[in-house]
């Protein structure tokens, strides 16, 4: 089914498409000029168009070449009775997909509508996939052998065929966004994997990249935008950092869920979506919740299915699997030939508590081998000699001869922040990507804990 616009000042000729397409199973919408043309494409969605020459105020020709002025047109098939030539090339030149002369056969106007229709989607997807940099994910990329890993595959399989939403819970850097696209991989959906990062997008912008705006809707708004529920169709759209969603847009997504519907930014048109969601935090969202800074209905709709995450101190029996996996992959990324770890470097790495888990796994290796000068990598390319950040096998924080330090969860994180700019020489970016974070979230700690950047 798709929604049709058919431009055509003859009322019979109209009527009798309109009886047409209706009988084809699409949704004919009519206008009788340029004008009434121009609201309805500047107010409704529409799949495809059928376009007369000769209109009452102008030329069919001059709202081609608006409409092919715009990002992701709709196809433009020329019906016309106007029996000058030159006007062939001119609209193909212009951009229309075909063009039709009346009296037209019925059956060349069905397969070229087809055709521009199935064109016009397969366009769509193809720009979609550039923007989501869509990954094929697989279960080797999970990898693991503890019994808390085993769990969550067995989890993935159970839950990739069914329509349920997903909350995936855990640290940062424990996989969520991996865990995912293994799902949405291993479903039977036929969209895309979309994810949005809710705290790397200012909040005013956050609501256009979710519901899509219309032009003219907002300051910079010069054209229409599709969101990512309208792309991601009916395929999955990962909302990661769900818990620095504003409550405004928390309204929002809560109607999707119970009704599938929603409006662009600035629009009154009613658009519905069949994406499925999938949610990740690494927040405490039951606490959000008692302190009114998220929504109890939302929670628990999206709360369906629960997948917890375990960290990797928890399972640190997985911890050589994922340093010769990570290291392979390190490898082929950067043409590096690292292949070994000393004894020592592995007894440090055991002993480590790896607050930032397989993501500062993966950053350290990654540093150790393009430090590394031949093909074993050493406890001084690791960067865990600040005996703060080690902790004992048994996992109490004790180093030998030693008592342990006892401190708070946020003294720990201001710790662990400020070593990591200082490591990266306070380049903000790259202390990003190793803490996980967005750059919101740290401006926000640097501000809380009263760092110098000085």
């Amino acid at each position: 089914m798709a929604n049709i616009l058919i431009v055509e000042d003859d009322e019979v000729f109209s009527q009798l498409l309109s009886m047409h397409l209706e009988d084809l199973g699409h949704v004919p919408k009519a206008a009788r000029n340029l004008n009434e043309a121009r609201d309805i494409l500047a107010h409704a969605t529409v799949d495809a168009i059928l376009l007369d020459q000769q209109l009452p105020d102008g030329y069919g020709m001059d709202l081609l070449r608006e409409i092919k002025a715009e990002p992701d047109a709709p196809p433009v098939i020329m019906v016309t009775g106007v029996s000058d030539n030159s006007l062939v090339i001119e609209a193909m030149k212009a951009g229309a997909y075909d063009f039709v002369r009346k009296p037209m056969d019925e059956l060349e106007l069905d397969t070229t509508l087809n055709n521009a229709l199935r064109n016009h989607r397969l366009s769509r997807k193809v720009k979609a996939i550039h923007m989501s940099m869509d990954e094929p994910v697989n279960m080797n990329q999970i990898v693991g052998r503890s019994p808390g890993i085993t769990r969550l595959l067995k989890t993935i399989g159970s839950v990739a065929s069914s329509q349920a939403s997903v909350l995936i819970t855990g640290e940062s850097g424990t996989g969520k966004e991996i865990v995912a696209r293994a799902i949405h991989h291993h479903s039977e959906r036929s969209g895309l994997f979309l994810p949005v990062n809710c705290s790397a997008i200012v909040e005013n912008l956050l609501e256009s990249e979710l519901f899509g705006h219309e032009k003219g809707s907002f300051t910079g708004a010069d054209r229409r935008k599709q969101g990512k529920f309208e792309l991601a169709a009916n395929g999955t759209l990962f909302l990661d950092e769900l818990g620095e969603l504003p409550l405004n847009l928390q309204a929002k997504l809560l109607r999707v869920l119970q009704e599938g519907t929603y409006e662009r930014v600035g629009g009154t048109q009613t658009l519905h979506t069949s994406a499925r969601i999938i949610a990740a935090t690494n927040r405490d969202l039951e606490a959000m919740v008692e302190e009114g800074r998220f929504r109890e209905d939302l929670y628990y709709r999206l709360n369906v299915v629960n997948i917890i995450l375990p960290p990797l101190r928890d399972r640190m029996e997985d911890l050589s699997l994922l340093t010769e996996h990570l290291l392979n992959k390190i490898n082929q990324r950067l043409h590096t030939r690292v292949k070994n770890i000393s004894e020592a470097t592995w007894t440090m790495m055991q002993a480590y508590n790896w607050p930032g888990n397989v993501r500062e796994l993966e950053n350290i290796l990654t540093r150790a081998a393009v430090l590394c000068r031949d093909d074993t990598i050493t406890p001084d390319l690791l960067g865990l000699n600040n005996p703060v950040n080690a902790t004992s096998r048994s996992g109490t924080g004790q180093q030998p001869d030693q008592s342990p330090e006892l401190v708070s969860l946020d003294e720990l994180e201001q710790r662990h922040v400020r070593r990591i700019l200082e490591y990266t020489r306070w380049h903000k970016g790259k202390t990003c990507e190793i803490l996980g974070i967005s750059r919101p979230a740290l401006e926000r700690r640097i501000k809380k804990y009263g760092f110098d950047e000085s």
